[in-house]
């Protein structure tokens, strides 16, 4: 395995690790800023290789924040490794996520982030969107970096494949054809209205967990999935 270091924007770099044998990738993003901040910390076993390609960037010592969409392995499983060599790190994460899980897990105290609460990294700053439920998560929240227009989506759009490092190319129809299979999506009435919020914010790149870093039209891509989720459920529910 090797983990890839790629720009997708100003100053906003994705760091991909691909597993052959799942044919599905696993990508941190990093902000290189005054205050540099790590969206995902990728799994524990993964730290020696993710933090390697980090350093290529931003020496990880420097670190300042780390968040991530929802508590989940492959999000924050080497969140305590992170703290380890960055010491003036913080985690930050949803408010219910820091209640629930962070709070007792982290090796320092995090923050929670309310919606909407931005944080200033100097030369950068990201918006924190409370998103419950989307994709999966009582905790999920996400990021918008208003300075370049870049929006972490966690999950969404999580497609199988190796991809290239950016695309404008179709990524509903893989991402749709996957959730389908996998049913990783939490479907209610709440998960295309929270979809189309995150379109109205007009996003330029979207970086993707699982995927390519999207450069195309963002909210079209975000409004086609949102109508996606609303039609399956309304298929769910039909008697």
């Amino acid at each position: 395995m090797e983990t890839k270091v790629d720009e997708i924007a100003d100053g906003i770099y994705r760091l991909s690790t691909h597993i052959d044998e799942a044919n599905f990738c696993f990508n941190q993003f990093l902000i290189d800023a005054e205050e540099p901040l790590l969206f995902h910390t990728g799994l524990r076993g993964f730290f020696p290789l993710v933090s390697e390609a980090a350093a290529t960037v931003v020496a990880p010592e420097r670190l300042r924040w780390i968040s991530f969409g929802h508590y989940e392995a492959d999000e924050c499983g080497a969140m305590n490794e992170w703290l380890a060599i960055a010491p003036k790190a913080e985690v930050a994460h949803t408010q219910m996520g820091v209640m629930v899980s962070v709070m007792d897990q982290a090796d320092r105290p995090p923050r929670g982030l309310t919606d909407g609460e931005v944080l200033d990294l100097g030369g950068k700053q990201v918006r924190h969107l409370t998103t419950p439920h989307v994709p999966h998560g009582w905790d999920a929240g996400l990021l918008f970096e208003e300075t370049t227009g870049t929006l972490f989506a966690g999950d969404l759009f999580a497609a199988y494949g190796e991809w290239p490092p950016t695309t404008d190319g179709d990524i509903v129809a893989p991402a749709t054809e996957g959730d389908r299979a996998d049913g990783a999506t939490a479907l209610t009435p709440e998960t295309g209205v929270t979809v189309r919020r995150l379109a109205d914010l007009a996003p330029t790149t979207l970086a993707i967990m699982h995927g390519p870093a999207y450069t195309g039209d963002g909210p079209a891509a975000l409004r086609a999935l949102a109508d996606d989720y609303d039609a399956r459920l309304r298929a769910a529910i039909a008697p």
